[in-house]
């Protein structure tokens, strides 16, 4: 049986509000690319949807794949600094695992990362 190890971590934003203003994908991508330190790609449409007024290609959120160094630092950062300044903050859960060795974790407050320029 083989010992898990981590391949990556893929941060994920997705900006709905972003169909009726482009600029918040710009400011999503900023705010992600400080986050990770790791420039951050468009995410894109992959069908239209009517009901959200979404068109087929676009753009509708930010994403960045962490490998590596980056990758732990991420996950130093976010275990020991970040979750700690959750409200209410009970532990991960354990349905958020996949068949697959995934693992997905949801967060609403970016400020909870904030790390200071100084």
């Amino acid at each position: 049986m083989a010992v898990p190890k981590l391949e990556r971590v893929v941060v994920n934003m997705g900006l709905g509000e972003a169909t009726q203003n482009p600029k918040l994908i710009e400011a999503g991508a900023d705010e992600l690319m400080r986050i990770t330190g790791q420039k951050p790609v468009t995410t894109r449409a992959r069908k239209s949807v009517a009901a959200f007024k979404l068109r087929q290609g676009m753009a509708i959120g930010t994403m960045v794949t962490l490998r590596g160094e980056r990758m732990y630092e991420f996950l130093d950062r976010l275990i020991s600094i970040a979750l700690p300044r959750v409200r209410d903050f009970r532990g991960i859960s354990p349905n958020g695992f996949d068949g697959r060795g995934n693992y997905t974790l949801g967060l609403r407050d970016q400020l909870i990362f904030w790390k200071s320029t100084t």
